[in-house]
């Protein structure tokens, strides 16, 4: 389990929603293909593997169901299943047609390692439109804390699997129920003690269709991966409702739903079948199968346990609901009564996977190199357009509170700023103002470079703003003399004196400038800088009066540039002006190059910022370990040939990393974050753009200047050096 190249060292779980080709009425020949399918993947490493509704005898099969010889095969076909998994990994949660007391119920059989752990019957029977369910069904939603015995079964191995042999004896407890018998009812949830975070639920099709839910009060409950078996003929559009259901559940629920539908074999003497399959996570798709497909197969995902316990420690409004409508779980082993009985006690299962760590290396996950970016054209330029326009809102917003003032800008002719710029020149759009209003300025320095200088003067003059060159130089140089610095004698001392007068002046010179001319100073520094403290303190880049980008990482900011130039936002001058700013390299230009060399790069210095925003993400909306983080950036940035790039990437751009590079940046990231805490705590005010999430005080983050990164650091200590 400490293997660092194994999902199981990481939080993750990997589930498998299956579909195979039914024989309808042959429960034993259904056995055999689903041990089949089972064995497949144990050899991928899964951990839970589920099948469709009443994919033991078919769904199709009408009053065929109330015969004994079926039932009976039935039974037979899960002893069959049963045997079947003794020296294999998956939970298997299969559907079958069982008998208790006097009725039938269409049921999901949980089976592990020889072990029937518990049966779960569908709560809501479907008695409209081609669905007939309550002619041979009773609804399970009034079990609760019951038990069913299946006869012909064994419940448990004759002895503990060789394979298996480190299971602890207590996994196979009796669960508060006669020794013949299994938990039964919809109030189950099955928990794997050595898998933090990793409880399931089971619910059967239409159980999903109503209002409540069974598996929204298990979530309540604690149940992380939600499980459903269902048959669901197709019709035209039900693909999209059932793909809709299931990714609003796993969204309202803050956990992973797998979703599995009957395909090729069952009757189509009135319906047909289109097998779909797919796991959710958080309302994000993981993986999907393909429909009508022929054959036996297994959707499969490695679901993030870690990610959905810190959604719920985060929304706190989650257990409050919880609460509210008296949910709770009891100890493993204690019956419902225990601690008050009732239909929203569930009873807990335990078990030990044990998962064999050398048989799930790697990822069956999407993982976007970008994070903060889509890599989806489409959802790509929807964000584009909502956080182009959130920073326009914004900006526009606070000029009309304060009485409507100009807008001091300084233009330095790199990103930020230019997108800075040209929130605000919209913003005077949208509030039917001259765009001489913005009071464009560009101050070149010691390191300033001709191609910027140009591109600051040439987007200012095509956009018609206001603009006017000051060169700082003479003012630097005289504070370098007063304070005595070696710069001032001839002597070449680039240090971050020389680099932060400069800065210090820039931001001098324009809140000096927004007092002369009624206008406030719009800050532009990125979310990017501010983590990494990439930013002069107090007299310096880091304040204003207001700030447009505190909310926009640097590997959108591109993009978000992009955009404006492909959805036609300003004329073919300006979109010319831009593409050049996209193609200059990212640089704060405040040390001189010495002839032959390249100009000072910033990403030389604090980390690449793909990089550097991938660890952001995961540490800022999710508060994950450093070293997942790390096992991510590996999976996403290890080979540029694998996997997707967002739309309009430059190949030549398309870089990769060992994860000894990665381990590296990593370790100055977390330096770097909390030393300069101190820097976010006085953030001036500005807007929230991504749901990523943003470093200000008063929103997303809020923590201490003076605590140190030890811990982090020191879990780093499982990343590998090389």
């Amino acid at each position: 389990m400490d293997e660092f190249y194994s999902i199981y060292s990481h939080g993750l779980v990997r589930v498998a929603a299956c579909t195979l080709p039914v024989a309808p009425a042959n429960p034993m020949d259904n056995a055999r293909h689903t041990a089949e399918l089972i064995r497949e993947c144990d050899l991928e490493g899964v951990a839970l593997a589920a099948f469709p509704e009443l994919g033991l005898t078919g769904y199709s099969i009408d009053d065929l169901l109330l015969q004994d010889t079926l039932l009976d095969a039935a039974l037979q076909a899960i002893e069959h299943v049963r045997q079947a998994t003794v020296e294999l990994q998956p939970i298997v949660v299969v559907g079958a047609p069982l008998a208790h007391a006097n009725r039938l119920y269409n049921c999901a059989v949980v089976i592990h390692a020889g072990r029937i752990l518990g049966v779960v019957p569908k709560s809501y029977l479907p008695d409209y439109r081609e669905f007939y369910e309550k002619r041979h069904f009773a609804p399970g939603d009034g079990l609760a804390g019951a038990a069913i015995r299946l006869p012909g079964v064994a419940l448990r191995p004759e002895a503990p699997s060789t394979r298996r042999a480190s299971h602890r004896v207590d996994a196979f407890a009796n669960y508060g129920v006669a020794p013949d018998t299994v938990p039964f009812g919809p109030d189950l949830l099955f928990d794997a003690k050595d898998v933090p975070g990793f409880t399931f639920h089971v619910e059967v099709c239409e159980d999903m269709w109503v209002p409540i839910p069974p598996s929204a009060r298990a979530a309540l409950a604690g149940a992380t991966v939600l499980v459903n078996l269902s048959s669901s003929p197709i019709t035209v559009g039900r693909a999209a409702d059932r793909a809709l259901m299931v990714q609003s559940a796993s969204a309202r629920c803050n956990a992973a739903y797998v979703y599995t539908a009957s395909g090729e074999g069952e009757s189509s003497t009135d319906l047909s079948w289109d097998g779909q399959s797919m796991v959710y996570e958080l309302g994000v798709k993981l993986a999907e199968s393909e429909r009508f497909a022929s054959g036996r197969h297994a959707t499969i995902a490695d679901v993030d346990v870690d990610a959905l316990r810190q959604e719920r420690l985060r929304q706190g409004s989650f257990d409050d609901n919880r609460t509210a409508f008296g949910v709770t779980a009891s100890p493993a082993g204690a019956p419902p009564a225990s601690v008050g009985g009732g239909a929203d006690v569930f009873r807990t299962v335990t078990l030990t996977l044990n998962p064999d760590a050398g048989g799930a290396v790697g990822l069956r996950r999407p993982l976007d190199r970008f994070p903060f970016v889509p890599d989806d054209e489409a959802q790509l330029n929807q964000d584009c357009y909502e956080a182009y326009n959130i920073q326009v809102y914004a900006i526009a917003q606070r000029l009309k509170a304060i009485g409507d003032p100009k807008i001091v800008i300084g233009v330095s002719g790199g990103l930020d700023s230019t997108h800075a710029l040209i929130v605000a020149a919209k913003a005077m759009d949208r509030l039917g103002r001259p765009r001489t209003d913005v009071l464009a300025y560009t101050m070149p320095g010691f390191a300033t470079s001709e191609r910027t200088k140009k591109n600051a003067e040439e987007l200012c003059e095509r956009l018609g703003v206001a603009f006017r060159e000051i060169d700082i130089q003479p003012a630097a140089r005289q504070i370098l003399e007063d304070i005595d610095h070696p710069f001032a004698r001839g002597e070449e001392t680039y240090d971050v004196t020389f680099e932060n007068v400069q800065a210090g002046l820039r931001t001098d010179f324009l809140f000096r400038l927004a007092n002369a001319n009624g206008g406030i100073v719009l800050g532009t520094g990125d979310l990017s800088e501010l983590a990494l403290g990439w930013c002069t303190f107090g007299v310096g880049d880091q304040m204003s009066h207001y700030n447009v980008n505190p909310g926009v990482p640097k590997t959108l900011m591109q993009h978000l540039i992009r955009w404006v130039i492909s959805s036609g936002q300003f004329d073919e001058q300006v979109n010319q002006t831009l593409r050049s700013i996209l193609d200059t390299e990212i640089s704060p230009e405040l040390i001189p190059a010495a002839n032959g060399e390249d100009m000072q790069s910033t990403q030389e210095k604090v980390g690449p910022y793909e990089l550097q925003d991938f660890t952001l993400y995961y540490l800022l909306r999710r508060g994950l370990r450093p070293s997942k983080i790390a096992f991510y950036t590996w999976h996403a940035w290890s080979d540029r040939e694998s996997g997707t790039w967002p739309a309009g990437f430059p190949e030549a751009e398309r870089n990769q990393y060992t994860i000894g590079e990665i381990r590296s940046w990593m370790e100055l990231f977390y330096k770097r974050f909390f030393a300069n805490q101190f820097k976010r705590s006085t953030l001036p005010n500005g807007p929230k753009v991504l749901a990523g999430g943003t470093l200000s005080p008063r929103g997303d983050w809020r923590m201490p200047s003076d605590v140190p990164a030890s811990a982090w650091l020191d879990e780093m200590s499982r990343i590998p050096r090389e």
